[in-house]
């Protein structure tokens, strides 16, 4: 930021004039502001003027404190499926040259035909003031969690899982708060974190998850709340093991303010059993099942099961009148879950993501390239030696789109990197074709 004139008398002033450097394009994210003591000097203020200032913009979102690495201008939050155009161009539409494995899509082929259940609804308009949820959506949502629950949930439905996070996030916490979140983690778990003005506390993962110790270390730091993947985690297809729940569960049970969420997107077509770890003794938790991976990602409804004190508050936010989720689309979902066909899709939904990421796997391997999570889900972790930008670069070259997966950090600058590859719709031919390009790139 040299050459980067800041001015002001009064923190307001200091933070004003950083947020019109950062508007104009004289700062941008990642760069650095000037050490306290340097800047109070320059401007003739106290320390402690220019410590407010900077913590204004840390509450604003426009900043973030990295310790001895001092306060830097924060990029802007990312909701969406598209990387930052300077890292990733087109990666939206790969093109017909590229073999699409950046899509994180289910495949189409294996998602009920959502024409023919509109077709069969018994339809009628709801107005304002009628109930926000599906008596029968409820009922299914009671029963896929009430045997994983301690007491009877209290059902809510959402605009898709994202909504629920944001939604739940919103109810407990205030601005600073601190989340534990998985390290990588789905990009827009992070982007709802940042853009609502709380702070992510990394949390470590291993190959049964979750790791305890390294949560232990977030919820002493002062998290206030936890988001979990229960399966199929999203980027690495981790999935939580039966141990690893019975320890976080323990630990939790420690600090019974924190508020607990479980996302269970891929519930329907897991090959993993659920294990639950929210313990008896937490005030506030939610368990959150969406739809997207296996009616398709149109369908923007979440069921979430809570304790009574959080389901209120999601309540208060799904007002009848104004932002309830369409009683067409709830009643969409729940033809088509309770519809005698489904639960064979989905077994064979399941049996074939299976095979592919296997397929997947198994490729890589053959060429010499480790995948070390056992994965669910739809994607494939694929860990990399070096700044996967010049990776995903060369295999775009080969022709192949994968997810850069720094956009799934939570935390920089630790030499831990990976690329993405979605496996949903693979054939054994792409597998070994991809996997030797790989090889090639890393070699």
């Amino acid at each position: 930021m040299a050459g980067v004139r800041i001015s002001g008398g009064t923190a307001a002033e200091i933070a004003d004039s950083i947020r019109d450097l950062l508007g104009a394009g004289d700062l941008r994210p990642g760069d650095p502001v000037p050490p306290i003591r340097d800047l109070a000097q320059q401007l003739g203020v106290h320390r402690n003027t220019v410590a407010m200032a900077y913590r204004t913009l840390v509450g604003a979102g426009l900043a973030e404190t990295r310790g001895r690495g001092g306060t830097h201008i924060r990029a802007v939050p990312r909701f969406d499926a598209d990387p930052p155009p300077h890292r990733q161009p087109d990666q939206q539409h790969p093109g017909p040259d590229l073999v699409d494995l950046s899509s994180g899509n289910p495949d189409p082929a294996l998602l009920p035909d959502v024409a023919a259940a509109v077709a069969r609804l018994d339809y009628r308009t709801a107005l304002y003031g009628s109930p926000t949820v599906n008596p029968r959506l409820a009922e299914w949502a009671l029963d896929t969690m009430a045997p994983f629950a301690d007491r009877p949930p209290s059902i809510s439905v959402t605009h898709g899982a994202v909504d629920a996070v944001d939604r739940l996030l919103g109810a407990h916490l205030t601005r600073g708060d601190l989340v534990a979140l998985e390290d990588p983690c789905f990009y827009a778990s992070e982007g709802t974190v940042r853009v609502n003005g709380f702070r992510a506390a990394p949390v470590d993962l291993d190959t049964a998850g979750m790791r305890t110790d390294s949560l232990r270390t977030a919820l002493d730091s002062g998290a206030r709340a936890v988001i979990v993947t229960s399966r199929a985690h999203n980027p690495t297809g981790v999935s939580l093991t039966a141990e690893r729940a019975a320890e976080l569960r323990d630990l939790l049970a420690g600090y019974p303010h924190v508020l607990v969420i479980e996302d269970d997107h891929f519930s329907a077509v897991s090959r993993r059993p659920f294990h639950r770890v929210t313990p008896p003794t937490t005030r506030h938790w939610a368990l959150v099942r969406s739809v997207a991976k296996f009616l398709g990602p149109d369908i923007r409804v979440a069921a979430v099961g809570s304790d009574p004190v959080t389901a209120e508050l999601l309540g208060t936010r799904l007002r009848p009148g104004a932002t309830w989720v369409s009683h067409l689309l709830q009643q969409v979902a729940v033809e088509l879950l309770t519809d005698p066909d489904t639960p064979a899709l989905f077994r064979r939904a399941r049996d074939t993501y299976s095979g592919r990421t296997d397929l997947l796997r198994d490729a890589l391997g053959a060429a010499g390239i480790d995948t070390p999570f056992p994965t669910d889900g739809l994607n494939v972790w694929i860990p990399v030696p070096r700044d996967p930008v010049p990776v995903v670069a060369a295999l775009r070259h080969a022709g192949w789109s994968v997810r850069d997966g720094s956009s799934f950090r939570t935390r920089t600058g630790d030499g831990r990197h990976g690329i993405r590859a979605t496996a949903s719709r693979i054939t054994a031919r792409e597998a070994e074709a991809f996997a030797a390009a790989v090889a090639e790139v890393l070699r």
